[in-house]
């Protein structure tokens, strides 16, 4: 039975890491004493140490212990072993390249569907849809596949930004970007805006938080998703 909070980012404006979805972590991670952290997606460059002690402090913040993936000698084995597992933001194809060197993705995607509690945020959201190529991320490292974990019967687009009403900005709104996608594949895509998670139990996912959610289906118009929609049927 699927166990996962996908969420569209880690930090919201003026709160520090994880904060907002601490209560919601609590209650998600209640029987796990230690939480093993997939730091691959580097944001910024940092390290995987760095990153992984930035994790360690907001999860201590909540009684949880918190170990790095890196840390093991065979990840792949690591990842079956997990309590409890947290994939965070930054390069999606930095993310996926490693997961798929390392077998990581497929001893991952055994795992979740076994029911070990999991939190995604940004990057660790955009592995949990059938594809990575709705995500908004330069492609710094080319990796060997682009199928991800199919945890949802969906793509998701975390961060996903409305079009500012009067900018001057003339490049491609996130909406013409997913169109684009749309021209070749069939699948749906979740705009995830800041703020808000899908949580996902069993074959039920439903929308959280604080804000809609956009949803693209191909040759169809957009439409709004509230909180608390039910998207298990999405297909």
């Amino acid at each position: 039975m699927k166990n996962l909070i996908i969420a569209s980012t880690s930090t919201l404006f003026g709160l520090g890491y994880l904060e907002y979805l601490l209560p919601t972590l609590e209650n998600h991670f209640k029987n796990v004493n230690t939480i093993t952290f997939i730091p691959f997606a580097r944001p910024g460059g940092i390290s995987h140490d760095e990153y992984t002690a930035k994790v360690a402090e907001a999860f201590g913040k909540i009684g949880k212990k918190v170990i790095g993936l890196h840390s093991f000698d065979n990840p792949a084995e690591a990842i079956t072993k997990a309590e409890g597992i947290f994939t965070g933001g930054g390069n999606t194809f930095l993310l996926v390249k490693q997961l798929h060197q390392t077998g990581v993705m497929l001893s991952l995607k055994e795992t979740l569907l076994n029911g070990i509690p999991y939190l995604g945020c940004s990057a660790g959201s955009n592995i949990t849809g059938l594809t990575m190529e709705t995500t908004n991320d330069m492609p710094i490292v080319y990796p060997s596949s682009f199928q991800t974990l199919g945890m949802v019967p969906f793509n998701i687009n975390p961060h996903y930004l409305d079009p500012i009403e009067g900018s001057t900005h003339m490049g491609e709104t996130r909406e013409t970007r997913i169109n684009e996608f749309h021209a070749f594949n069939t699948q749906p895509v979740l705009g995830l805006r800041e703020g808000s998670w899908l949580e996902v139990r069993g074959e039920k996912i439903i929308l959280k938080g604080e804000f809609s959610a956009r949803l693209f289906k191909q040759n169809q118009k957009p439409i709004e998703l509230e909180t608390e929609s039910d998207l298990s049927e999405l297909s």
